[in-house]
Parts: C-alpha cells; structure tokens; sequence
C-alpha cells in the first residue's frame, strides 16, 4: 500500500513472560505491518515461556497476520524472548516482502515462486522443542486447516511458506485428494492420500513426490504410530472418516490435529 497503515497488535502470553516482551513485540510488529503491500485485518501476538528447565530454547514467540485475507504466520524460539521476538519478526518481514513482490500471483491462485525459492529465500525453520509430556497424559488439540477448497503444490507450498509452517494439510486440486506438503532439507516434498490413484498435475521440480501411501488408521492408532517412528508428524487416512489428516506434536506436548477445512 501506498499509505502507512496503523495497526492494532492484540496480544496473548503463556507462562513467566518478561516484562518489556511483549511491548517490545507490538513495537516490532507494528514497524513492519504499517508498510505491508495490502490491508492488514488482524494481527497478533502470542508469547510462551516454558516452565521446564530441560528445554534449551524455551522462549516461543508467534505472530500471525490477516494479509486482507490472506493468512501470515511467523514462529521461532530463543533462549530468551528479546531473541525469540527478533527472529520471528526476521522471518515475518521475509514474508511480508515475499507478498508484496508477488502478491497479485498469490491472489490470482497461480504459482508464485521460481523453483529454489522458499528455501533459498527463507530463513532455516529448526523443529521448535515440545514440552515432554508422557504420552498417557496427551490429549488431542482438533483445529481445521487453513487451506483453500483445492490447490496446486506449488500454490500449497507457498502458502506453507507465508504461514511459516513446515507441513501443511490441503486438497491437490488435479487429483481432488487430501494431501501434505512438508518441509525437507532440500526444499518441499508432496505426499498424496493415495498417489496410484488419479493423475497429477505439473509439479515444480524443486517439490519431490512420495510414491507411499498414507496409512489408514483412527486417531489412537495414528498416535502410537507418532510416538514408534519419532518424526515430528504423520499424514494418515483417518479410518473414520475417510479424510486425510494430520497428527503431530504440539509445543506444549499434547498432539496436534488437523483435519480438511473444506470437503
């Protein structure tokens, strides 16, 4: 936008936040929201202390953004909050100059980046620590995902790198299934609820694609599944209903779950 926006930060804290973080949040927040490319509908805060003393990073600070309508999430951790606020707000101001370069692309639902560019561009995403909490007393944290009705992978891979998530949940818009896309060390890999069955669209070469189908199994079997193999989550087919969905672990330990937004 042409203008300077002012934008009303809401905030929220978990745990012992020092004083000053959170107006040191809001300050740094707002600087970088009032030159955003379109209006900014909502903005927040949201700072976590760990209480554990085995955590090495237990400072938490999310930003998540309204870009008129389109979402925007910032996370990272530090050993302080000064350090987890000015790394989230690195990470967030990437994405805000992302959207402003390619922010008609982005609303015209085509591909935005060239190949290499989230991880090229993007500041590395280290797996945040989770609170170890035994796994008899984890409880299931249900959300729904924020992703448009169908998608292409490259669209779905640019919306995971706005939202600064490392796997994301939506429907492949060629093959009408509920797949993932996820983080790897090399950039994104696409894995389908079923890939022999429909046929894909073209695909970025810089998004690998799985060959291995997602596992049917209830959201119990799917837990005990999380917790053999380690991985921070698991794409299964959820043998209730049939959907793809995700499980993974939540900073606080409980287990995260994310169904299809949209049918």
């Amino acid at each position: 936008m042409a203008e300077t926006q002012i934008v009303q930060v809401q905030t929220e804290t978990r745990g012992t936040v020092p004083e000053g973080a959170v107006d040191l949040a809001v300050r740094r927040v707002g600087s970088l929201l009032r030159v955003a490319p379109v209006p900014v509908l909502f903005a927040r805060v949201k700072l976590i202390m760990s209480a554990d003393p085995a955590v090495q990073r237990p400072a938490i600070a999310q930003v998540n953004v309204d870009l008129n309508g389109r979402l925007i999430r910032a996370e990272a951790a530090g050993e302080t909050m000064r350090e987890a606020v000015e790394h989230a707000c690195d990470r967030l101001r990437i994405r805000l100059e992302r959207a402003a370069r390619n922010w008609e692309a982005v609303r015209g639902g085509r591909p935005v980046p060239g190949p290499g560019e989230w991880r090229h561009q993007s500041l590395p995403a280290p797996q945040l620590p989770y609170f170890p909490r035994p796994p008899g007393e984890r409880t299931v944290v249900l959300r729904r995902s924020y992703a448009l009705a169908r998608q292409t992978p490259d669209e779905a891979a640019a919306d995971a790198e706005l939202m600064d998530y490392d796997f994301y949940l939506f429907t492949e818009k060629s093959t009408g299934q509920d797949s993932v896309i996820y983080r790897t060390a090399d950039g994104y890999c696409l894995a389908l609820a079923d890939p022999l069955n429909g046929r894909l669209g073209p695909v970025d070469p810089s998004i690998t694609v799985s060959n291995a189908p997602a596992p049917r199994l209830s959201v119990t079997e799917a837990a005990i599944r999380l917790e053999a193999t380690g991985l921070p989550f698991l794409f299964f087919v959820n043998a209730g209903t049939g959907r793809g969905n995700l499980l993974y672990h939540r900073y606080d330990g409980n287990y995260g779950h994310t169904v299809p937004g949209s049918s």
